[in-house]
């Protein structure tokens, strides 16, 4: 009898389900559990080495899982070969048949699954509508740009509608420029044809743009999974904070704890303040995020907030939309501050001093250590 799982409305569209994959003594993949709806853009994201790309190939098929199971629209997969899976693929390196025409590779996976002729070039010239190259059949890959190229690999990896759309680092190869718009392309096309993705990529700017949800990897383990917001602005433990954008990493002492307010101190004797939490006590040991974009800076005054601290400005680097500037508080914390590159902003000149405030709701907790709470 078939193993399957109730494919009734609501019910995840793609399941994985306690996944674990060795490769000799190497664990690369540890106990990975995600449900996917229908028609959602999930991402793995984690540097090399996290286990993004094997999973990522136990759903296609091309690897076996040690243990676990794989279900997609209720049916269990384990005794599935990947030419059964429906499952679209797109790499970095596209892949095209570099003797055939644009309009050949795409009809290549159409032509493998014994569709008709007269069915054919109709689904084809869809696909090269979709990717805006319509007038582009004919043309062998060598006369397409890389982003053209990649477009096409696309359109053959959907033409023959398939289940998912599984995509490995498909920008890598892409200059930034290009890159950038591919990620608005390949999003376009998602939504308009309704197609479920899983998308690996290494790109922390990818998976925010591009992504509903995403999902950390580090080491074979899941740290997080969220939607792009959550994921920065509320992040689980240093690994995302660090991972997902720039942050500043505090570890610190909490000092005194009054009404609704914590304060708290750094090794290096920065002082400042943060919402109470229920979880921590006088003398716990807690590690904190703040983005640097949090930071303000104040010429004199600053305005009449919890946090406000003077430090020297002892690096500046320039990024176009955005300034960092790397500031030294009195005890030696060095802190990393984004400016935005806007008419109007205030010079910030290296080594003079400036006064720094940020919101008492800015810092996030990402970890409280209590077996070192020591009386305050």
């Amino acid at each position: 009898m078939e193993n399957t799982r109730e494919g009734q409305q609501g019910n995840p569209y793609i399941v994985l389900e306690n996944l674990s994959k060795w490769f000799g003594d190497v664990l690369a993949v540890d106990d990975f559990n995600l449900e996917i709806s229908r028609g959602e853009f999930v991402t793995l994201l984690g540097p090399s080495g996290s286990g993004k790309t094997t999973v990522l190939r136990m759903v296609a098929g091309f690897e076996t899982p040690t243990s676990g199971q794989i279900y997609m629209d209720g049916h269990a997969m384990q005794d599935v070969p990947a030419e059964k899976r429906n499952s679209g693929m797109v790499f970095q390196s596209y892949t095209l048949f570099p003797h055939m025409t644009v309009a050949e590779n795409i009809a290549f996976p159409l032509k493998m699954r014994g569709i008709p002729k007269d069915e054919m070039g109709a689904k084809v010239q869809d696909a090269l509508n979709l990717i805006q190259l319509s007038k582009y059949g004919a043309r062998l890959p060598r006369q397409l740009s890389g982003g053209q190229q990649q477009r096409v690999a696309l359109a053959r990896a959907v033409v023959f509608n398939p289940r998912v759309l599984l995509m490995d680092e498909p920008l890598g190869s892409l200059d930034k420029r290009l890159r950038d718009d591919m990620q608005l392309e390949i999003k376009r096309i998602q939504q308009e044809i309704g197609i479920t993705v899983i998308y690996v990529t290494h790109d922390q700017s990818e998976a925010l743009t591009m992504s509903e949800r995403i999902v950390i990897m580090n080491l074979g383990v899941i740290q997080q999974i969220g939607s792009p917001d959550s994921l920065y602005e509320r992040p689980t433990n240093q690994f995302v904070a660090d991972f997902v954008g720039d942050t500043n990493l505090f570890e610190c002492r909490v000092d005194a704890i009054a009404g609704q307010t914590c304060r708290i101190r750094t090794d290096n004797d920065t002082s400042f303040l943060i919402p109470y939490n229920p979880d921590i006590n006088v003398g716990s040991i807690i590690h904190l995020a703040l983005r640097p974009e949090q930071i303000l800076i104040a010429a004199e005054d600053a305005p009449s907030v919890p946090n406000s601290l003077k430090a020297i400005v002892e690096e500046r680097i320039y990024f176009g939309g955005v300034i960092r500037y790397m500031v030294r508080f009195g005890g030696g914390d060095i802190v990393m501050v984004h400016q935005p590159n806007r008419i109007g902003r205030m010079k910030i000149d290296i080594g003079n001093s400036y006064q720094f405030y940020w919101e008492l709701s800015a810092p996030e907790i990402i970890g409280v250590d209590q077996k070192n709470v020591v009386d305050g």
